[in-house]
């Protein structure tokens, strides 16, 4: 993997090939950051990753500016190798080990960003149940967004508050985010 852009633009990553881990394209990657480079300054943001596994989007993240970051996934090596590589690259991540739903159950942690690359074998209800708990438990801040990375396979427009979704390859951004309010609109 590889970090596209920022202090650390070009580094190559090699995670231990142990880890039960599926890492968000180099392409995919690139075209999620050009759609937030459009809505965000990076510095100015809090992000949160859930199933982080490796902490690809993290350190992409970071490497452009981003300083409030949190990285969650319920494997130890994963958390182990987030916490190794960002402190080898002086990133400020925050990793913890905890179990996705729980987490997000007990958190009072509010984010622009909520970026979340579970299991693609995950059923729909699973997938629903992460949108849910981010907007039940209030997670998101104003203008963020919730962004579900899931295969083509697997279809979330259904899913309350549902903005939109981006295919990149046999991968799909599904966006979600806080209704505006009418005043908002008028």
């Amino acid at each position: 993997m590889r970090i596209i852009s920022g202090k650390h633009k070009g580094r190559r990553l090699q995670a231990p090939k142990k880890l039960p881990v599926r890492p968000t394209t180099d392409l995919a990657k690139e075209s999620l950051f050009n759609i937030l480079n459009n809505h965000y300054y990076f510095h100015e943001i809090s992000v949160l990753e859930l199933f982080s596994g490796t902490g690809n989007i993290s350190y992409e993240f970071a490497s452009r500016g981003t300083e409030n970051i949190t990285a969650v996934d319920g494997d130890y090596g994963c958390v182990s190798y987030i916490k190794k590589t960002a402190a080898l690259l002086a990133l400020d991540i925050t990793a913890i080990k905890s179990d996705v739903y729980k987490f997000l159950d007990k958190t009072h942690l509010k984010s622009d960003i909520i970026f979340a690359d579970p299991p693609y074998a995950f059923t729909e209800v699973q997938f629903e149940k992460i949108a849910a708990l981010v907007f039940d438990r209030d997670l998101l801040l104003e203008d963020g967004f919730l962004i579900i990375e899931h295969a083509k396979e697997t279809k979330l427009a259904h899913v309350a508050n549902f903005s939109f979704s981006k295919s990149y390859g046999s991968s799909i951004f599904s966006f979600f985010e806080l209704p505006k309010s009418s005043t908002e609109e008028e």
